[in-house]
């Protein structure tokens, strides 16, 4: 999850080179592993508590079963666009292809910028605030304001680090997945040697369908799709993929399924060692399975690495995050504030600061409110107008060659849609609006641009006798 951006900052970049310029060297492995290395990262040891205090038992593991189908089928849906639209730089080109390149597509299409500019930040922050949660291990005397404070300071460092030529930052992802995926192997490793079966019993009441077991289930799988987020970079980058009508939905399958299946021992390997009333109450809950099964050294080692890889992610994850409005404020399509580059270094200096800070004041929200709040408006404003966007546009342009269509068309549609709006219902009315007033503002901001512009929806006869009236 942590690298998403990054990844959408390369294939940014890259929707604006001709395919014949592109090379197709990404086979099955490669285009399998450019998902995984966008999903891998911290997220499952600072919201695995979360997840489990939402069912309060080990059946909180359902989360990650039902995120998977619901990113399995929401994947379904990049791919048939990725392999259609090559080219087109992801969600932001889809909308335009799917509602029109004028009137609502336009709009559409600016709110799917805006929230990358108001969600980002706040996936930022709570990797911010988790690198904190682990520091408390290191100093338990930490209070709340220090450990917001310690997060603003994480995210400041970052802002610094970026704040400059940046060319090497991306292949530092590959060496710190690398280091998430040993460190997830150590711990499945310890669990199948130590874990006690008993641990994992579930309480008698576990599967008793009440109110509060489906918003607990929704919760879970909200939690859950924190930690598959990503799935969709393949489709972005689908100009340079072998095949893509095959080798794009088969990455997007083997990379969630893979990852549900590594969540799942992740957690039953945690919970066999710490018992789930303890681990949905920690803030650190890989440096308290460490010190059960290796003493308070070890323990201070593993968190050390966990913090230094979640720092790392947050680094790189702020480093694609600053480019996505730059690279469409310099084609006209944002704000152009954002397109500004620094005089000398060329990069795109207010964008990196704007990011930086935004990212910083979200630091003093708890952890649980900062997931809620991001994955609720990348429902509202990416991934529910994306799954009808699919539908629209197979209505409207029936001819138009698919090398690959979705399986179960319209199976895959309908569950995605389900699943985001049992998502939206178990987050409670609060981020509902939340996402409203967010939405609200995004249509606001899209006005005022479009009429400084002269764009729809308005007309540009009327801008321009207004323009040249005198003052």
């Amino acid at each position: 999850m942590l690298r998403e951006s990054g990844m959408a900052e390369e294939s940014l970049s890259q929707s604006a080179i001709p395919a014949q310029q592109l090379e197709r060297g990404l086979g099955l492995a490669g285009a399998t592993s450019v998902n995984l290395l966008t999903m891998m990262g911290a997220g499952p040891f600072i919201s695995m508590p979360l997840l489990l205090h939402a069912m309060r038992g080990p059946q909180a593991m359902l989360g990650w079963i039902c995120g998977a189908l619901i990113a399995l089928c929401d994947g379904l849906v990049w791919a048939e666009f990725g392999a259609a639209l090559p080219q087109s730089g992801g969600g932001y080109r889809y909308l335009l292809e799917s509602f029109g390149s004028r009137g609502l597509g336009q709009l559409m299409s600016f709110l799917l910028l805006w929230q990358y500019v108001i969600v980002l930040p706040l996936l930022i922050a709570s990797a911010a605030v988790g690198f904190a949660g682990y520091a408390i291990y290191l100093y338990p005397a930490m209070t709340r304001l220090d450990s917001s404070l310690l997060a603003v300071v994480a995210c400041l460092g970052s802002t610094f680090l970026i704040y400059r030529r940046t060319s090497s930052i991306a292949r530092w992802s590959v060496a710190f997945a690398a280091v998430i995926l040993g460190l997830s192997l150590w711990i499945i490793g310890e669990g199948a040697l130590h874990a006690r079966p008993n641990q994992l019993a579930l309480p008698t009441d576990a599967f008793r369908l009440s109110r509060g077991f489906w918003l607990g289930l929704g919760s879970a799988t909200l939690y859950a799709m924190y930690d598959y987020l990503g799935y969709q970079t393949v489709g972005s980058v689908g100009a340079e993929v072998r095949d893509p009508q095959m080798t794009i939905p088969r990455s997007i399958v083997l990379a969630i399924s893979s990852l549900g299946a590594l969540y799942l021992a992740l957690t039953a390997s945690i919970i066999g060692v710490i018992p789930w009333q303890l681990a949905m109450r920690s803030t650190f809950v890989l440096s308290d399975f460490a010190e059960r099964l290796h003493g308070p050294q070890v323990a201070a080692v593993v968190t050390a690495i966990t913090m230094l890889v979640t720092f790392a992610g947050m680094t790189s994850l702020m480093l694609g995050t600053s480019r996505i409005p730059y690279a469409a404020a310099e084609r006209g399509r944002f704000f152009s504030q954002f397109a500004r580059l620094h005089p000398r270094a060329r990069f795109p200096s207010f964008s990196v600061l704007y990011v930086g800070l935004a990212s910083a004041l979200c630091c003093f929200f708890t952890l649980d409110v900062l997931i809620q709040a991001g994955i609720v408006l990348l429902v509202m404003i990416q991934s529910l107008p994306v799954v009808l966007g699919l539908a629209a546009w197979r209505r409207s342009r029936p001819d138009l060659h698919r090398p690959y269509r979705m399986w179960l068309y319209p199976l895959p549609v309908v569950i995605a849609l389900c699943g985001w709006t049992f998502i939206l219902m178990s987050s409670g009315v609060t981020y509902v609006l939340l996402g409203l007033g967010v939405l609200l503002l995004g249509v606001t901001a899209y006005l005022l641009w479009a009429r400084h512009r002269a764009e729809w929806p308005w007309p540009r006869a009327g801008i321009a006798l207004s323009e040249q009236a005198p003052d």
